[in-house]
């Protein structure tokens, strides 16, 4: 069987490192998510009630979807294209059975709660924008316009109030900001491939929501107070400009900037232009890594301020493309495969999260990548 899976990538070359690597990263890939069913095809959902599987189909759980969204997700739809119908249409079923709504992070049948932002949506308006069928996207639909609509859920209710979440009512503010207007792009596109025109072009509007933070003084995406003034004093380096709380999730300024995977042209716009923005990935890779103040242990390898043992980072060193500077990065991810990977038990730079640290190396080195993968891009 496992020959069967790593025979769909034959990888051709003398170095037996880098062979070595890639099949382990792509068995890394393969260990979540896991089954959860009984064999007469019985499991808990997650309302605790014993629900039956139809023969021949299973359940799942351990969804790292705040992680896995970006790369693995990518990569199922490529090298396991007969699997997404079951695994989109799971996250569909803990929609509906799930008291938390939306599923988050998904783990042996129970919601955790755990990271920010709801991307179960990214997940599923990938499998909608990419044509995948056997999947009831107009069941799920209602659950996800509660989610953005409706529930007073991490601060959703000021993100709709304000059009962005202030830092004096809510923890790691910035970066839920972030992450609910990547959110508010994936539900657009599962809108548009649904004809909900109307809905689409307000998803679409939503997501913008994120430039609300951009502070053209410093040219980064900055915490806000309700008020709408600046919470100060701001420093890039730092995960929060108060010792109450974070105001990015597991990241400080400079990785979490960049999180709008949706939008690199508005990007460049802010940042002046193609050549500013090339200007200022520069300055995210070339200047020193130290961090001020706290440092979360999942701000790891640091290049730079760019932290590749952390998911945040992942579509940053791909953006140089949409600046037009295509060379540069190769010549980044050819550097990042070589020296944030390696062929030894501590080979990964961060913490695997079910497979997206090794998805990430499985697609860079084939040599292509979604900045944003609900755009089927």
């Amino acid at each position: 069987a496992w020959e069967h899976e790593f025979s769909k990538v034959r990888v051709e070359t003398a170095n037996d490192k880098h062979k070595t690597i890639f099949y382990t990263s792509l068995y890394h890939t393969m260990v979540a998510p896991t089954l959860f069913d009984d064999v007469d095809g019985q499991y808990r959902g997650m309302d605790l009630k014993v629900h039956q599987m139809p023969k021949g189909e299973h359940n799942y759980s351990t969804f790292s979807l705040w992680d896995t969204y970006r790369a693995l997700h990518p990569l199922y739809t490529i090298m396991q294209p007969e699997r997404v119908p079951a695994l989109v249409n799971c996250l569909i079923r803990m929609a509906g059975e799930s008291p938390a709504g939306m599923p988050v992070w998904p783990l042996q049948g129970s919601e955790t709660g755990c990271m920010t932002g709801y991307h179960s949506v990214a997940v599923i308006a990938e499998a909608a924008v990419k044509g995948f069928k056997g999947i009831d996207y107009e069941k799920v639909y209602p659950y996800i316009l509660k989610r953005a609509l409706e529930d007073d859920y991490r601060g959703l209710g000021y993100y709709r109030k304000l059009h962005y979440i202030p830092s004096d009512k809510e923890e790691e503010s910035a970066t839920k900001t972030l992450e609910y207007s990547y959110d508010d792009w994936a539900i657009a596109q599962l809108a548009r491939v649904l004809g909900k025109t109307g809905d689409y072009e307000k998803f679409v509007e939503r997501s913008k929501y994120y430039r609300n933070l951009w502070d053209a003084s410093t040219g980064f995406i900055r915490p806000r107070l309700e008020n709408g003034d600046w919470a100060g004093p701001f420093d890039p380096k730092q995960v929060g400009t108060t010792k109450k709380w974070r105001d990015y999730t597991e990241a400080n300024a400079w990785q979490a900037t960049w999180l709008a995977q949706h939008d690199p042209q508005g990007y460049a716009n802010l940042l002046g232009g193609r050549e500013a923005m090339v200007k200022k990935l520069d300055e995210l890779f070339n200047q020193s890594s130290e961090i001020n103040g706290e440092v979360p242990v999942d701000m790891t390898g640091l290049v730079g301020m760019y932290a590749h043992g952390n998911e945040p980072s992942h579509h940053i060193a791909y953006l140089y493309d949409y600046a037009g500077a295509p060379w540069k990065t190769q010549a980044r991810v050819l550097s990042l495969l070589e020296e944030q990977y390696s062929a030894n038990p501590d080979g990964l730079a961060g913490n695997e999260d079910c497979g997206q640290m090794s998805a990430w190396f499985v697609i860079s080195a084939l040599g292509f990548y979604a900045v944003d993968p609900v755009s089927g891009n």
